[in-house]
């Protein structure tokens, strides 16, 4: 059913459909995947980062879930699981951020080598989903946020290669614990840039069937 407000981008979104629906299918399978290999080899290897991510995964997979649900739905449903998914970010990077306390406090020395090897297998996954979502940045608020889960998937795999290579050279485990605050910081930005571009599309739509205007938001 194309939506009356937007036909442009309706269409737009029909024509990509089976392309869409076939990546997010992708994502989904690689996604649920790395998060039940990293959350068992992060545990064991008592890296936060590792941690961090393998809940990213988790969040993502359960995001491309999501997206599957509401692909061809009208811009008003497209917009609502945006911003469920936009919360959901945020919900885990705060999860994230409190994980990564912990092995601070508990002065956790990760092992660097299982950091290594598994960070290199998501960055590669990461990498190749990233570029399979380039074409859908520009989309609506629900496809740009698939786009943004998978460029910040790709940087947060890169980080940790760089907290294996840190975690090695000096011995400690706080470059474990630097890029986990900075993949919950990540996580924080990117979920608050789902959420407000999820709000300023319900706007629109509200607006365009003549509905009071949301309490706070700009006229």
């Amino acid at each position: 059913m194309a939506c009356s407000c937007c036909p442009a981008s309706s269409a737009a979104q029909n024509d990509a459909a089976p392309h869409w629906r076939r990546a997010l299918w992708i994502a989904l399978i690689i996604n649920a995947g790395f998060f039940a290999a990293e959350i068992v080899m992060g545990t064991m290897a008592g890296s936060a980062a590792l941690e961090a991510d393998a809940l990213d995964f988790f969040g993502d997979a359960a995001n491309y879930a999501i997206s599957l649900s509401v692909a061809g739905m009208v811009l008003g449903w497209r917009s609502r699981a945006a911003m469920l998914k936009g919360v959901t970010m945020l919900v885990f990077a705060c999860w994230v951020l409190g994980n990564t306390a912990w092995h601070a406090w508990a002065g956790t020395l990760p092992q660097a080598e299982t950091m290594g090897v598994v960070g290199a297998l998501a960055l590669a996954a990461n990498a190749g989903l990233a570029g399979m979502f380039w074409r859908f940045r520009d989309g609506d608020s629900n496809m740009r946020s698939v786009w943004i889960c998978a460029r910040n998937d790709a940087i947060g795999n890169l980080a940790v290669l760089l907290a294996a290579l840190g975690v090695f050279g000096t011995g400690t485990g706080w470059p474990d614990v630097a890029v986990a605050a900075i993949m919950g910081a990540l996580g924080l930005y990117g979920g608050w840039q789902i959420v407000c571009h999820a709000q300023r599309e319900r706007q629109g739509v509200s607006h365009q069937r003549g509905e009071p205007a949301i309490p706070g938001s700009a006229a």
